[in-house]
């Protein structure tokens, strides 16, 4: 990991750290189906599951950092595998960009970020998935070249 250039200066993407978590927090709460899940004002759930993140060698969650101040985040897993020949795949989950930097072309860095790590990591394939209601995000991912090729399913536990 480390910095990348950008059209309107310097970005780094790093690993989240616990000092990170309300600026994390305040993104995934950030959107109406955000907004109804999250919690921003009891950050202990979020601190528990950074820590068990972090101690797992296989999950990533990493923030984008611009002038000292966290624009976006993702998580990107890594999952060994049996089917396709063995293949290990990785995931991306909880992509999220701060309001005022959407359109800018962030996202974009971040999803290639998490693509060339997932080469990195000798990933043979890159999934992820977006809520169903996510019109404008489906078309950012397709215009990255990710393809609408299964229906996901949840159960709540």
């Amino acid at each position: 990991m480390g910095d990348l250039e950008t059209g309107t200066g310097d970005l780094d993407i790093r690993p989240a750290t616990t000092d990170d978590v309300p600026a994390i927090v305040a993104m995934l709460a950030d959107d109406p189906l955000g907004a109804q899940r999250e919690s921003p004002d009891d950050l202990t759930p979020y601190l528990t599951a950074l820590e068990r993140l972090s101690a797992d060698p296989n999950q990533h969650v990493v923030v984008a950092v611009r002038e000292s101040r966290i624009v976006g985040t993702l998580q990107l897993t890594i999952i060994p595998g049996l089917s396709r020949k063995g293949a290990t795949r990785s995931i991306i989950e909880a992509v999220r960009i701060h309001a005022d930097e959407r359109g800018s072309g962030l996202g974009t860095q971040l999803i290639e970020w998490a693509v060339d790590e997932s080469r990195r990591q000798d990933c043979q394939l890159v999934q992820l998935t977006s809520d169903a209601s996510r019109t404008d995000a489906h078309r950012f991912y397709e215009r990255l070249g990710f393809e609408a090729s299964h229906v996901g399913f949840k159960l709540t536990l």
